[in-house]
């Protein structure tokens, strides 16, 4: 007979009979979870599962079947003895050995005399002997016959057991078996049968969590199973790994610094870093920091890439060397591109490669979000970005060597995140330097380790080369810091301190535009900024008709809107369709698929607008692309008017060009004013124009003392305010206008409630 031993740790259940004390066997209940339980589950099934029996529920009684089969076999005669017992096992169960029989016989016998001595009487433990028998049979008949080898067979049981099944449990580990019982709903039930744990040992060994709602053997065997397939998708796996960050101090660039060498000595560990520093220590000695920390890098024989703020996007190039199919799940994708990582000159990097595209693109497919298309992208992104930098990183790779990767900025999108991620489970230093604090890393990771400083410090790019360190003052530093505190939220701006701004048209009365024309946008009624980007208030306005009849002081109110920020169009079209343009015949070079093309734009030799500051030529293309999204213009994406829209914004008077230049979105804006006293209908490009300007943040007002329709005919929509203020006037000719006296200004009361 065996007997229940008390184990150390878990693992000892996987030790063979021999490794044992004499007649040792494991009959534990587990009503706790953590990692290493659901690891020792995972292997423990494994081991029922070859060798033994795995229960999932409650153990289905004898039916009518099974007990007239018995019963045919058998008979009905019942005696609690032990010659009786042994004579119907080797009946009942002929592959049994001796051995095996009298161990079996022996621990019925003990189970069915204390139900006796309990006061069952003989028809009790004669139904008892039978349904022992019975499950003996049908269901632990692969069981008896392994009894007494070196391999302990072994039985999970997943449920709320009852009476019985425990005593038969009992039975077959008095006879031999390991068994593990779940309590995955606590002990509760189990307690009422066994208030004094005789039967069985309660695993306290470990600090434990109630089981998972979803925990059960059917998930651990589903696991098992993806990760048999899952191994599938690695192939032969490296024989060497990463250690992360095991060897850190946190001492910031001194760890990156540290000799390969003096990391780690284990042969089968490349000793890699994984680091993201947010902030400065020190705002005047960090950019020379940097600068000596590249020079130590390159010293020491390491390769580096160095990437500042964004990992440029695949080119179409690139996406195509990638070799792909079309795919209907994700393991058969991660297959397939698997392939594409080659690293012949060192088999072991390829497997490294292999194993963390494999370890990601798996985590990644368990992500509701990311549907396999996505996935797909993801995976075909670090791909063509690996490809990138494979030679760079890993030219001439032997172990241990390690390279360095520093990521210069805050990560912008999960992809690029994702890279960073990938490339820290290789024998690779990931470094990411965020000096300023203003900006957010989107990427975590177990494995990444973060230090942080107090200092913040806005720098755009890498100090790559001496002439790009700039060793700074205090007084510098100070002002800078003064400078932040004056103009964030503060109402004060700095000079040029934004780069995008989105107009909003007013809706006013006539009398408020004169008013506001000659304001600051910053003090106009509307004006805001949200992240970073500038709500500019302006007036785009058509002025029908002439106050009181009276032409010259029709003329000398215009006139007083004259400023030196004022284009003044008198007459009509401003621009013609047959005006010279060199942006016509390249047009539709420009706008492919729906989408402008603003790189192909800057690059082509007809670009007028390249002495611009960049960040203004950036804003007018933005506003471009949105003029022909928003479909202004009445044949946009019909009959090509989008073209022609192309050609007229990139082909602007020099005048506009040089007051959209000097343009600070805080302060006065430019202004149009357009006089059309004739029949003449504005032209396409003349409406073009006026929409662009509009959009990009101009006071804008057509006066047209006739009344006519003869400015809106090539907008879709209602872009203007119209203002009746008077009679309408004919043949009106525009006049000289240094001739036209200035009436003295009424004050706005005066204006609107006809004062003085």
């Amino acid at each position: 007979m065996f007997e229940h031993k008390m184990l150390e740790n878990l693992n000892q259940y996987f030790n063979t009979l021999s490794a044992r004390n004499k007649g040792e066997v494991y009959f534990y209940r587990i009503a706790g979870y953590n990692e290493g339980i659901k690891n020792f589950i995972k292997k423990y099934y494994e081991a029922a599962r070859r060798s033994g029996v795995v229960i999932e529920g409650r153990i289905s009684n004898p039916n009518e079947n099974n007990l007239s089969y018995y019963e045919e076999i058998m008979g009905m005669d019942f005696l609690l003895d032990m010659g009786f017992l042994i004579s119907s096992l080797q009946k009942w169960l002929p592959r049994m050995n001796d051995y095996q029989r009298k161990n079996v016989a022996t621990s019925i016998y003990d189970t069915l005399e204390q139900m006796r001595q309990e006061g069952k009487n003989d028809s009790m433990l004669r139904n008892a002997y039978i349904k022992f028998m019975c499950w003996l049979y049908y269901k632990f008949e692969r069981i008896v016959n392994q009894l007494g080898n070196d391999e302990i067979p072994k039985i999970l049981y997943e449920g709320e057991i009852s009476n019985y099944e425990l005593k038969m449990l009992t039975i077959l580990s008095n006879a031999g078996c390991d068994i593990v019982f779940l309590q995955i709903h606590g002990e509760e039930a189990y307690k009422k049968l066994d208030s004094e744990s005789k039967y069985s040992i309660l695993y306290e060994k470990e600090e434990m969590l109630p089981f998972p709602k979803e925990f059960s053997i059917a998930t651990i065997r589903n696991e098992i199973e993806q990760e048999r397939k899952n191994r599938q998708l690695y192939g032969i796996l490296p024989d060497v790994m990463n250690a992360t960050n095991i060897w850190i101090e946190g001492n910031g660039f001194e760890d990156i610094l540290k000799e390969i060498q003096l990391r780690g000595t284990d042969p089968n560990l490349f000793y890699n870093c994984f680091y993201r520093m947010n902030g400065v220590e020190d705002k005047l000695t960090y950019l020379n920091e940097l600068y000596q920390f590249q020079l130590q890098l390159k010293t020491n024989g390491r390769r580096i890439v160095i990437v500042e703020n964004s990992i440029s996007c695949p080119t179409i190039d690139e996406i195509q060397k990638i070799r792909r199919n079309s795919y209907t799940k994700p393991e058969q994708m991660i297959l397939d591109l698997s392939h594409n990582i080659q690293y012949s000159a060192n088999i072991q990097l390829q497997r490294v490669m292999i194993k963390a595209f494999v370890d990601l693109i798996l985590e990644e497919s368990r992500d509701p979000d990311n549907n396999l298309n996505k996935l797909t992208n993801k995976a075909v992104y670090l791909l063509c970005w690996l490809q990138r930098y494979q030679p760079e990183l890993f030219s001439n790779w032997n172990m241990p060597d390690i390279s360095c990767f520093i990521y210069f900025g805050s990560c912008k999108n999960e992809t690029e995140a994702l890279f960073l991620r990938f490339l820290a489970r290789l024998p690779i230093d990931v470094v990411i330097l965020n000096p300023n604090l203003n900006t957010k890393c989107c990427l975590t990771d177990k494995l990444l380790f973060e230090k942080n400083y107090d200092n913040s410090l806005v720098i755009e790019k890498f100090p790559s080369e001496n002439s790009d360190v700039h060793m700074t003052t205090v007084a510098y530093q100070a002002e800078r810091e003064l400078d932040t505190m004056m103009y964030q939220g503060s109402g004060l701006y700095r000079n040029q301190q934004y780069t995008k701004a989105v107009s909003v048209s007013l809706q006013t009365i006539y009398e408020e535009i004169n008013i506001l024309w000659n304001q600051e946008l910053k003090y106009r009624p509307n004006f805001s900024v949200i992240d970073n980007v500038v709500n500019l208030p302006v007036i785009f306005a058509k002025v029908s008709g002439v106050k009181n009849g009276s032409a010259m002081e029709y003329w000398s109110e215009i006139k007083a809107l004259f400023n030196e920020d004022t284009i003044v169009v008198k007459n009509v079209p401003f621009i013609n369709s047959t005006d010279a343009n060199p942006i016509k015949a390249h047009a539709t070079e420009f706008f492919k698929n729906g989408r402008l093309n603003k790189t192909k734009i800057k690059e082509h030799p007809c670009y007028q607008y390249s002495f611009l500051r960049d960040e203004m030529q950036e804003y007018m293309l933005d506003k471009l692309a949105l003029l022909i999204e928003q479909r202004t213009i009445k044949g946009t994406f019909e009959n090509g008017t989008e073209y022609t829209i192309i050609s007229t914004v990139l082909n602007l008077k020099k005048e506009m060009i040089r007051m959209i230049q000097k343009f600070d979105f805080t302060k006065k804006n430019p202004k149009l004013i357009y006089i059309n006293t004739t029949e003449k209908i504005i032209s396409l490009e003349d409406s073009i124009m006026t929409a662009f300007l509009n959009l990009i943040g101009f006071d804008i007002v057509f006066f047209v003392p006739t009344g006519y329709q003869n400015v809106e005919k090539y907008f879709n929509r209602k872009v203007l305010e119209e203002y009746q203020i008077g009679e309408y006037l004919y043949d009106l000719h525009t006049p000289n206008f240094d001739l036209i006296p200035l009436h003295p200004r009424r004050s706005w009361r005066d204006k609107i409630f006809k004062r003085g």
